[in-house]
């Protein structure tokens, strides 16, 4: 597994999440928003993916494992609020992982100078969303911390070190612990504690074991691809 692989599948998988918004966005704005920040992290794949082979092909011809994301990108849109649990949850981690990247020396140096501050807006986004959800009506409160338990599980994948990745892991995962906690609280809201965050550790989508959803969300991502193959513009 190349790193370019792992942090390009995220990516794409994500960038398609959100794509899938399109025209159910609940204000025309955040439909534009949403749109963008995928957009955002699809050229961020391509560009990953260009760094192992041919990226059509990487992203519509492989099968489901021999994607390396982490489960957490590829868990369902749900409503609104669990949308923006899992952007915060992994754009506070993607923010701070490129920050240290694009900090370094190597291959990713470069991308990651650019695509942090695309990936600060999409965590500012998440932040301001959650804020507002966590601190407004009784029912957007109690949907928000629906999100957040619900997800709370998929999150300890995301510090279990890549290779080719030369970054402080322990320090990306006391920093997303702090800035994620600190939302959270202004939020009104709570993370998990006790039994419930025990499976914080769950997840092997690094190594190509996903979950059910993500069969799904493939099939459809890549049908006409391989409807028509050789097919150009």
């Amino acid at each position: 597994m190349t790193a370019a692989l792992a942090l390009g599948d995220d990516a794409l998988v994500l960038s398609h999440r959100l794509g899938e918004w399109a025209g159910h966005a609940p204000v025309l704005e955040e439909e534009v928003a949403l749109a963008n920040i995928a957009l955002d992290l699809l050229g961020q794949a391509r560009m990953l993916l260009s760094f192992v082979g041919d990226e059509d092909e990487l992203a519509f011809l492989r099968e489901e494992r021999s994607f390396r994301n982490v489960q957490l990108v590829e868990q369902p849109n749900g409503d609104f609020a669990h949308t923006m649990a899992r952007q915060l949850y992994f754009s506070v981690y993607q923010h701070l992982l490129y920050e240290q990247l694009a900090a370094g020396v190597g291959g990713f140096a470069d991308l990651a100078a650019k695509a942090v501050k695309e990936v600060a807006y999409h965590r500012d986004h998440a932040e301001q969303w959650v804020l507002r959800l966590g601190d407004g009506t009784a029912e957007s409160h109690r949907r928000m911390q629906s999100a957040l338990d619900a997800l709370w599980r998929f999150t300890g994948e995301l510090f279990e070190p890549v290779e080719g990745l030369d970054v402080d892991w322990d320090a990306i995962e006391s920093g997303w612990s702090r800035a994620v906690g600190n939302v959270v609280e202004r939020s009104t809201l709570t993370l998990p504690s006790g039994p419930q965050a025990g499976a914080w550790s769950a997840g092997a989508g690094r190594q190509g074991v996903h979950t059910e959803p993500f069969g799904r969300m493939l099939a459809e991502m890549q049908h006409l691809h391989r409807s028509h193959p050789g097919a150009s513009w």
